[in-house]
């Protein structure tokens, strides 16, 4: 039952980055077809995927006629548009304009005081954000398991960050 799909010639599972024959399916691989992707959304420039991978763009041009690879990168555009990725990184780019757009808001001297004002609480917002946490918060994991009755156990630990000294100590083990 299904297909029995021929196996791909061992040409055209791999790719050349800097010299080095690498397969689709390694680790390196797999990061150059999810760039590739997004090179494909626009999220990543050509000179940039040349430059992290570094590759002529002539070399780039070859890449792109693998038939592999080419089948790879729409499989992964497919991942990244049906899981949301896609969309999330693309409205990430955009985000990063926004502050410049509401500083010409707020610096327009003949934009409302509204707007202006408005323009202010977002940039507020903006520079705020990743501070909603107190500095001093760390990270907690509570673990709560029913035992019947009304009886439960409650593990609430807090998972702080390792000291010097204890880092160094976890080294010193080894």
């Amino acid at each position: 039952m299904g297909f029995d799909l021929p196996p791909a010639k061992s040409d055209d599972a791999v790719v050349t980055l800097r010299g080095i024959p690498v397969p689709l399916t390694s680790d390196v691989g797999g990061a150059f077809i999810s760039d590739a992707s997004r090179n494909r959304e626009r999220l990543f420039s050509d000179q940039r995927l040349c430059e992290k991978y570094g590759l002529s763009y002539e070399a780039w041009a070859e890449i792109a006629q693998n038939k592999a690879f080419r089948l790879a990168v729409d499989a992964e555009h497919e991942r990244r548009v049906f899981n949301g990725d896609a969309a999330k990184e693309a409205a990430a780019k955009l985000f990063a304009e926004a502050p410049l757009v509401l500083g010409e808001i707020l610096n327009d001297k003949s934009a409302s005081a509204r707007h202006r004002i408005e323009a202010a609480k977002e940039l507020r917002a903006t520079a705020a954000t990743g501070a909603e946490k107190p500095g001093d918060a760390s990270d907690r994991y509570v673990i709560t398991i029913n035992l019947g009755n009304d009886q439960k156990l409650v593990f609430d630990k807090r998972i702080a960050p390792l000291t010097p000294e204890e880092a160094k100590e976890g080294f010193d083990a080894e």
